[in-house]
């Protein structure tokens, strides 16, 4: 079994025994079993899958740092919310919104695609929870 615990600044948001978690690294994905070798990870955005017992517990993380050593999965994020705690009417809007707010420059070009990306892995991941439950 591994320990998953998830923190963000506000509070620890999760910890409990898993029998596999997938992580959102910045350039793909990660399943972590117990016995995986230690590793420090830079997450990206998405969807963070903790098996345990037969069920999934789903959360959106938007970015941080993923330590496994010894048995134990820590996630670091500014963010983590549980799936069936996002809205995916207020995502949607603030997608639509994002993708027609004008951007001069490659920087505002590079934090509007971002944004967009982010309100896009809530949805994916909102959508996910909705159809397994």
């Amino acid at each position: 079994m591994l320990q998953c615990i998830v923190v963000t600044p506000e509070r620890t948001v999760r910890d409990e025994s898993a029998q596999f978690v997938a992580l959102p690294l910045y350039d793909g994905e990660i399943g972590i079993a117990p016995r995986h070798a230690p590793l420090i990870g830079r997450l990206g955005s998405g969807e963070l899958r903790i098996v345990h017992g037969g069920t999934v517990s789903r959360f959106y993380l938007e970015g941080g740092f993923v330590e496994v050593l010894g048995g134990v999965v820590s996630v670091l994020t500014p963010r983590a919310i549980p799936a069936e705690e996002i809205d995916t009417a207020v995502a949607e809007a603030q997608l639509q919104s994002v993708r027609y707010r004008p951007a001069k420059g490659p920087e505002e070009i590079s934090a509007r695609q971002r944004l967009a990306d982010q309100y896009r892995a809530q949805l994916r991941v909102s959508r996910r929870a909705a159809v397994r439950r």
